[in-house]
């Protein structure tokens, strides 16, 4: 018999939360540290992914952790977790 198949560690990314417009939905900033090639200078990359918030708890500004999915929509691949920092209002 062959064993059954072990499900992969899911992706964790952690960032901000730069648009709520959306039903369900949330854009989250995520910021990374890379070494530039040529001047070996540390540079931040920025990314921008959209995550499904399905109680709609997320606002303006809050760090959030968010986690690989499967595809929800053409653009969406990750789902919020949990909510880390509320933004101040």
């Amino acid at each position: 018999m062959t064993e059954p198949k072990k499900r992969t560690r899911r992706k964790a990314l952690v960032g901000v939360v730069v648009s709520n417009k959306m039903q369900k939905t949330v854009v989250v900033m995520v910021e990374r540290l890379v070494r530039h090639e040529a001047y070996s200078k540390m540079v931040r990359c920025r990314t921008k992914v959209k995550a499904h918030d399905e109680d709609n708890r997320c606002g303006m500004g809050d760090r959030v952790a968010i986690e690989e999915a499967r595809p929800m929509s053409k653009e969406k691949h990750w789902r919020v977790t949990e909510i880390l920092e509320k933004a101040a209002v």
